[in-house]
């Protein structure tokens, strides 16, 4: 959570930012409203345009996909731990590889609206069962996430105003929330894609002008960027070594292996990425635009290892921890050393805006899969009707957004990584076993994809629970307790071979009881030779 103190940001700052986030606010909402559907057909509020072009899809992948998670804490990771920090950024970059190589295009062509759809396809005997399920899993790891983005708009605002009292606390999260809640249930899809485009645009100009900055201060010299960086640390040639943070010992080298295995695997099975996946008209087009996706995502986090080591050279490794121990103030004090007032609130703006854009499409696919695969499938057993099913993902949409909201409020002492880690390790654990094992293996069965959903849904819960994140050290929510049993704080290493486990267990115990036509879903998946019209 960013805590910096009020010193660090003068009045000037604080004012120009609320301007320029108000007059992004206004300008994208007025927009998302424009642009909104203007018929009652979900395919339109589910997909958006389909037309777009690779770039514009890639931009709205980028957008919906880094949080402000990767501005803040990935920077200050860079500043107070070097080398450890740079692994961590690469393992950002590196997942959008396993979604290109291996998740994309057979989901695109056996998709039609969410993941459900898929797994429907793929077993149909049991599809409600599974819907209910994907449902579950789905709402869990969206209201996470989301509580992570609002409760770090609250972190954001301790910037200008100290720790807040809870009336400002309550008035940040109700504000940013009901943005959200707008974007989301009036813009569907269309909305949610034009703030995210916006975002990822201003990210990637924001992040390319303070490394330039940086990298001018260094005459462009990586070397004396390094060794400058080193000096500042405090620790010298320790600071471009690996053991800082993940490396003191073997718990913390598994630590961070699970952490870059949830965040590798969890990528391709997050619901928001998965509506996106979806939503390219042709495969052509889809692979161009997880390959643009994959490009800014990679110049994000090159240029936030920049400025992390900029940070560390400039200001020092001690002043930073001083300030926030956390490091997630780290680009908001470089921005005001590099360009004062003036550039801290753009970064701040910047912020603000890259919150937004993610709990917009949390929201969306939230809602999107309580209307279509738990109400239009599993209520309503397919008789909804497309106005009636419109109504209801609004209406989800107003609701999941009023739940992040009530738990955004709650004294949470887990940092906002913490709960966005865990999404990830659900992800990974509870989704991408069902969704691999449907993909390309004949012999998975409804059976099988009930307990990986359930079974790494509930195996990653309980792992968080009994583990120091909770309870056992100073840093726990209750550090005056300890029930840890589970050594790690990320129990992604665990979790996801037990998925993939469980999901292989229930199929080989209870298979398939009729022939599941796995030939012509394979063939669909493979070249999507089955008809497409449902979709366009």
């Amino acid at each position: 959570m960013v805590t910096v103190s009020t010193s660090v940001v003068n009045r000037f700052s604080l004012q120009l930012t609320f301007v320029l986030f108000l007059s992004v606010v206004v300008v994208t909402l007025f927009t998302a409203l424009l642009t909104a559907p203007q018929r009652d057909e979900i395919s339109e509020f589910y997909l958006g345009n389909r037309n777009m072009s690779p770039l514009r899809n890639g931009l709205a992948m980028c957008g919906d996909y880094l949080s402000a998670a990767t501005l803040l804490g990935s920077t200050g990771l860079v500043a107070l731990t070097g080398y450890d920090g740079l692994l961590y950024l690469g393992g950002t970059t590196v997942a959008w590889m396993a979604v290109l190589l291996v998740i994309a295009e057979p989901l695109h062509n056996s998709g039609r609206f969410t993941l459900g759809d898929t797994l429907a396809l793929r077993l149909p005997r049991l599809q409600r069962p599974v819907r209910l399920a994907l449902a579950v899993c789905t709402l869990v790891i969206t209201t996470l996430y989301l509580v992570a983005q609002l409760v770090g708009s609250v972190a954001l605002l301790t910037q200008f105003v100290g720790e807040p009292s809870q009336a400002v606390r309550t008035l940040c999260v109700i504000a940013i929330g009901t943005i959200v809640i707008v974007y989301a249930a009036l813009g569907g899809m269309p909305g949610a894609t034009f703030i995210q485009v916006v975002k990822a645009v201003m990210l990637v100009s924001g992040v390319a002008i303070m490394a330039v900055l940086v990298l001018t201060r260094f005459h462009w010299n990586v070397d004396a960027l390094l060794s400058a960086a080193a000096r500042g640390s405090g620790l010298g040639q320790r600071f471009l070594e690996s053991g800082l943070r993940y490396g003191a010992g073997t718990t913390s080298k598994l630590d961070f292996f699970s952490l870059e295995l949830a965040i590798v695997l969890g990528l391709a099975a997050l619901p928001h990425v998965v509506m996106r996946l979806l939503a390219p008209r042709t495969n052509r087009v889809l692979r161009t635009s997880v390959v643009w996706a994959m490009g800014l995502v990679g110049f994000v986090c090159l240029a936030a290892g920049i400025l992390g080591l900029g940070a560390t050279a400039i200001l020092g490794r001690e002043n930073i921890a001083k300030i926030d121990p956390r490091g997630d103030a780290t680009v908001l004090l470089l921005a005001q050393s590099l360009g004062g007032g003036l550039l801290t609130a753009l970064i701040s703006c910047l912020a603000f805006v890259t919150l937004l854009a993610v709990a917009a499409g949390l929201t969306l696919a939230a809602a999107s899969s309580l209307a279509h695969d738990l109400y239009g499938e599993v209520i309503r057993k397919g008789r909804a009707t497309q106005t009636e099913e419109l109504g209801v993902a609004r209406m989800a949409a107003a609701v999941i957004g009023v739940l992040g909201m009530l738990l955004a409020l709650l004294p949470w002492e887990i940092s906002t990584a913490g709960l966005a880690f865990l999404a990830f390790a659900i992800a990974a654990s509870a989704i991408l076993p069902a969704l691999v094992y449907s993909l390309f293996w004949r012999r998975f069965s409804a059976h099988g994809a009930l307990l990986s959903l359930y079974g790494g849904l509930a195996c990653s819960v309980l792992l968080v629970v009994f583990s120091p994140v909770l309870s056992g050290s100073p840093t726990s929510v209750y550090p005056h307790i300890d029930f840890a049993w589970f050594p790690l704080q990320n129990p992604g290493i665990v979790s996801i071979p037990a998925g993939f486990l469980l999901g292989w267990v229930g199929s080989v115990l209870r298979p398939q009881q009729e022939p599941s036509g796995y030939e012509e879903f394979e063939i669909r998946t493979l070249v999507g030779a089955a008809p497409r019209a449902a979709r366009d």
